[in-house]
């Protein structure tokens, strides 16, 4: 089973971004030339429909994740921990994942109501106690 740190989560937000500005870097170059830049033009156009659908999956998962963010913190403050010692198994808010506090070596498993405003934590057994940490 692989758990997050709040760090993790913050980090990884933005990490196709740089791979999207190097190629329409290029194409910019390759519109230089005439026959190029029409290969370039349909090039964009095809990436552009592409990342369209990207772009709102990634919308959809940043806001997932940014409501993780405030919930970790909860946590933390709730259980009287830092932020970094709540672990969770996913980096989108979700039902049913599994919060480790790790200081206190226990496992919680979360119940979110309709409205995602409030939670309720019960304690889980994880059947392999060997995690993997991502900081």
């Amino acid at each position: 089973m692989t758990f997050y740190t709040l760090k993790y989560i913050q980090n990884n937000q933005n990490a196709d971004k740089a791979i999207l500005y190097g190629l329409m870097l290029v194409a910019a170059f390759a519109t230089r030339y005439r026959d190029l830049g029409i290969i370039a033009l349909l090039f964009l156009m095809l990436f552009a429909g592409t990342q369209y659908e990207k772009y709102t999956q990634v919308n959809t998962q940043k806001s997932q994740a940014m409501q993780i963010i405030p919930f970790i913190k909860s946590v933390a403050k709730d259980e009287g921990v830092k932020d970094s010692d709540v672990l969770v198994n996913s980096t989108n808010l979700a039902d049913g994942m599994i919060i480790r506090i790790d200081s206190k070596d226990i496992d919680y498993q979360l119940h979110l109501n309709d409205d995602r405003n409030t939670y309720m934590l019960t304690q889980a057994h994880a059947i392999d106690h060997k995690v993997e940490v991502k900081n």
